[in-house]
């Protein structure tokens, strides 16, 4: 989106941030199509993001791709979020990152903070550790390689994650 031209014929789908009126820019924040919001958490891609740096930074890791998918509310299970992280280096402590990560989106999500108050909607996260190359290969069996395609960050649906964790070894 560097001229009007390119803003006008701009495919809709991207939330935006404006962090300058004079001039304009803006700031690509997240597709509008991923979100987790199954429990009126209305979790948006930039919440995870800011979330995930701020973690990843305390524990001196990096991650290379991930997604993350509700998990349904079944009998007397609560309901919660299921992550899927590709790291460079997994953290030594997962737990502590996992604590740390539900910690961070607390800070930056008050409907998310809400959900997970005393655990009466949310559970705490579950993380699982995706082997090297997954997302890589995950998107090249769809046939979704290349710089136009990505790896959806959330979703309400649960069919990317178990996609993925089947693929997982």
């Amino acid at each position: 989106i560097s001229t009007n031209s390119g803003l006008w014929r701009y495919i809709i789908g991207d939330c935006v941030r404006f962090t300058s009126v004079a001039p304009y820019k803006i700031q690509i924040t997240g597709r509008t199509k991923q979100f987790i919001n199954v429990f009126g958490e209305e979790l948006m891609v930039e919440n995870v993001e800011r979330a995930l740096a701020e973690v990843c930074k305390d524990f001196d890791v990096m991650v290379r791709d991930y997604t993350v998918a509700p998990v349904f509310l079944e009998g007397e299970n609560k309901g919660g979020h299921e992550w899927l992280i590709e790291f460079k280096e997994p953290p030594i402590d997962l737990n502590g990152f996992i604590d740390k990560l539900d910690l961070a989106l607390k800070a930056v999500n008050s409907d998310y903070e809400a959900k997970r108050c005393k655990d009466l909607i949310l559970e705490a996260p579950k993380v699982h550790i995706a082997s090297k190359g997954l997302f890589f290969n995950w998107m090249r069996t769809r046939g979704k390689l290349g710089g136009q395609n990505k790896v959806p960050r959330l979703s309400n649906k649960r069919v990317y994650l178990d996609e993925l964790l089947s693929m997982n070894s």
